[in-house]
């Protein structure tokens, strides 16, 4: 196994430990267990958790440009992009009840350590902030796309939440139902003459 390839299996090993675990209760031991290597060829790539940290969060701001240049090559209608948004909680069900967010449970760790990694963990939810205004805008709803986007990425959350709390899946496809149906009163808003 090359360097590059071992650098990229201890990141991605990171990345899923921090979220089934946590940050602050994933340990280097557990990362090189995970990856199956000597704590010295661990050293050699990370000196700290903080590098670590880093490079799973750029792993991560850059897993999500990818999905979302994915849901705009793939989605006709800025409501089909926002749908595919919308849907992810559906998706991804079965992680989200058992660990929550991704985005959510990392940022909210971070801020609970006051972590210097804070700023650009919060990134990830600025990226989804900045897609989802675009696409708002694009739907003829400009002057408030902020607060639009804003208010269905807080309901993402608040279900995600809700979800990992109770573990309920129907309670996941109601509110993912509810949210789809905002989105068509909505379009249906800017659709009228």
């Amino acid at each position: 196994m090359n360097a590059e390839t071992t650098r990229e299996q201890i990141i991605e090993a990171a990345d899923e430990l921090f979220y089934r675990q946590g940050y602050e209760h994933t340990s280097f031991t557990d990362i090189a267990e995970t990856v199956q290597i000597s704590r010295g060829n661990f050293y050699y790539h990370f000196k700290t958790k903080d590098d670590i940290l880093n490079a799973v969060i750029t792993l991560r701001l850059s897993n999500t440009r990818e999905m979302l240049d994915r849901w705009d090559a793939e989605g006709a209608h800025p409501a089909d992009r926002i749908r595919s948004f919308i849907h992810v909680l559906v998706a991804n069900r079965a992680k989200i009840m058992a660990y929550g967010c991704p985005v959510g449970t990392l940022c909210a760790e971070l801020a609970k350590l006051d972590h210097i990694a804070q700023t650009e963990a919060n990134k990830i939810f600025t990226l989804f902030r900045d897609w989802l205004r675009r696409q708002f805008a694009l739907l003829g709803l400009e002057a408030e796309a902020d607060a639009l986007a804003m208010h269905i990425l807080a309901r993402s959350q608040g279900v995600a939440t809700l979800a990992n709390a109770f573990h309920d899946e129907s309670f996941i496809r109601s509110e993912v139902d509810q949210m789809c149906a905002w989105l068509e009163a909505h379009t249906q808003k800017t659709a009228s003459p």
